[in-house]
């Protein structure tokens, strides 16, 4: 396969991941209403029973559709961006981006390291209350870890064929 087509298999696999990451962050957004919604009326009404394992359900998805929501910033260029020089164009701009999306890599760095050690305290244990198995939210950092590599890592590459050929790169 050509590089030019390993490139473009690439952008198709990844258009699709953050096809399904926004999906799922619907449902996260529309799992999260239904604990919640429960939480308040059952402070209310006495015909609804407080449960307990509707926190942290809440909870889970909560730290979910956060992790989502980064992944998918990282992906659109929006998270961990800041526009200190908003009217830079072309190749300064790409350059700037470039260094942002460097500590970018280094905060993932952390999230996989770090977040896999995390994971691996959690393989064998359950929640208190939901009964979840802990590990299903763990997971969540070294997986948004892996993901900034690819999304940041797509971004890089379309940042240095910009700092190669100018505005006119087309990636």
């Amino acid at each position: 396969m050509p590089p030019e087509g390993a490139r473009g298999l690439f952008r198709r696999i990844t258009a699709l991941y953050a096809r399904l990451l926004d999906i799922l962050l619907v449902i996260t957004v529309v799992g999260i209403i239904l604990p919640v919604t429960m939480q308040i009326f059952a402070r209310f009404v006495d015909w609804i029973p407080r449960y307990i394992w509707t926190e942290e359900l809440a909870r889970f998805l909560l730290v979910w559709m956060i992790m989502i929501g980064a992944m998918l910033g990282i992906r659109e260029g929006t998270h961990f961006n800041v526009d200190l020089f908003n009217n830079l164009r072309g190749r300064a701009k790409a350059g700037m981006d470039i260094l942002s999306s460097l500590f970018v890599l280094g905060f993932a760095y952390v999230f996989i390291v770090y977040g896999w050690e995390f994971t691996d305290t959690a393989w064998f244990r359950i929640s208190e209350l939901a009964e979840l198995p802990l590990w299903t939210i763990h997971i969540a950092w070294p997986i948004a870890g892996v993901t900034w590599v690819i999304f940041a890592g797509e971004r890089i590459w379309d940042d240095l064929q910009i700092l190669r050929h100018g505005e006119r790169a087309d990636s």
